[in-house]
């Protein structure tokens, strides 16, 4: 399955684009994709473990099925104070 993912804030600054595209054998999960672009886009590779995963505008679980249609969007952790 092939997955558009629309990157934000220093993720998108790290890989240089708004947007990647990421191929993840069925069934695909969440987990599977972060893999997936971890291996793929190296720039990424040291932010996959605490980024946050929006499916369809709500924030997803690593375990989440996710098909080629939903709208996937990663941040970067977020602090403030």
């Amino acid at each position: 399955m092939e997955f558009t993912v629309h990157l934000f804030a220093s993720l998108k600054e790290n890989a240089g684009t708004n947007q990647i595209q990421v191929v993840v054998d069925k069934p695909a999960t969440v987990a599977a994709l972060l893999e997936k672009i971890s291996t793929q886009y190296p720039a990424l590779r040291s932010t996959t473990r605490n980024i946050l995963v929006s499916v369809n505008h709500k924030f997803a679980v690593p375990s989440q099925t996710i098909s080629s249609s939903d709208e996937i969007a990663l941040f970067p952790p977020v602090s403030g104070g």
